[in-house]
């Protein structure tokens, strides 16, 4: 049986229309159209964020990583640009307990390479104490630098769940930018690829098309269970840490106790 382009039963129902090549290259170019003034509008507001004004700190904070205390101008690497990203830690908790949204962030930023090639260095911060830290860092299979901040005010310390970025003229070292919230995107690809499916995150805020279900909370499938299956229970993880050898289900979530 043959059905016409417009034939609702050649697809399931919540999925888009089915339409002839023309048709869909058509209605895609028009929506190219929209989508790079879109892309125009964030250079322009890159362009505002180049504009703004910097904040020294003190660039002798000693921070704690694997080696011991060391000055926050280390960080640097000799490089004159620095990113880090503030990762929230809830002290005594087994690692399952800790952020899973900071956790998909630091695990979006493994590799910084093409940032160390264009002269930008990355670490990651946490108020946690480094002695819980380190193992955590390594149970995560974590390459990019972790120090504890714990202690220190802000921008350094301070409240965490922050992507910032720093600039340094010899021996002074300055905070050029810190975002929070939906600003950590841009350093969560994923996030982006799903908003460009038929079904996006699959979160209650997005505006879908008629019979297209988005009921879920924001953030809904930041934690699984063993099987796959978005879960926040006791037996739940950070989705990431699935991935690690030895993860299991686990009982001692948000309490001290075995990892």
């Amino acid at each position: 049986m043959t059905h016409s382009p417009q034939d609702p039963t050649t697809a399931r129902e919540g999925l888009p229309p089915v339409v002839d090549r023309a048709t869909w290259q058509a209605e895609r170019d028009a929506l190219l159209v929209r989508e790079k003034e879109h892309t125009h509008a964030g250079d322009a507001l890159a362009a505002e964020r180049r504009r703004l004004p910097m904040l020294e700190v003190d660039a002798a904070t000693e921070v704690v990583g694997p080696d011991g205390p060391v000055p926050f101008l280390d960080l640097f690497e000799g490089r004159q640009e620095l990113i880090v990203y503030q990762h929230m830690w809830w002290d005594g908790a087994p690692h399952q307990g800790q952020c899973e949204g900071c956790t998909v962030t630091a695990w979006h930023l493994q590799d910084a390479t093409y940032l160390n090639a264009r002269g930008v260095s990355f670490a990651i911060l946490t108020t946690g104490a480094w002695e819980e830290v380190a193992p955590f860092v390594e149970f995560m299979g974590y390459a990019q630098p972790w120090y504890s901040v714990r202690g220190l005010d802000g921008p350094i310390g301070g409240e965490m769940g922050y992507l910032a970025c720093f600039v340094r003229d010899g021996e002074r070292v300055f905070l050029t930018y810190s975002t929070t919230g939906r600003g950590n995107e841009i350093a969560e690809p994923g996030l982006a690829l799903l908003d460009h499916t038929p079904f996006g995150r699959g979160e209650a805020w997005q505006e879908m098309p008629p019979g297209r279900e988005a009921d879920q909370p924001a953030c809904w499938y930041w934690r699984t269970d063993a099987d796959g299956n978005a879960a926040w229970g006791p037996t739940s993880r950070p989705v990431p840490q699935w991935t690690r050898p030895g993860a299991t289900p686990e009982t001692t979530l948000g309490r001290r106790g075995d990892h």
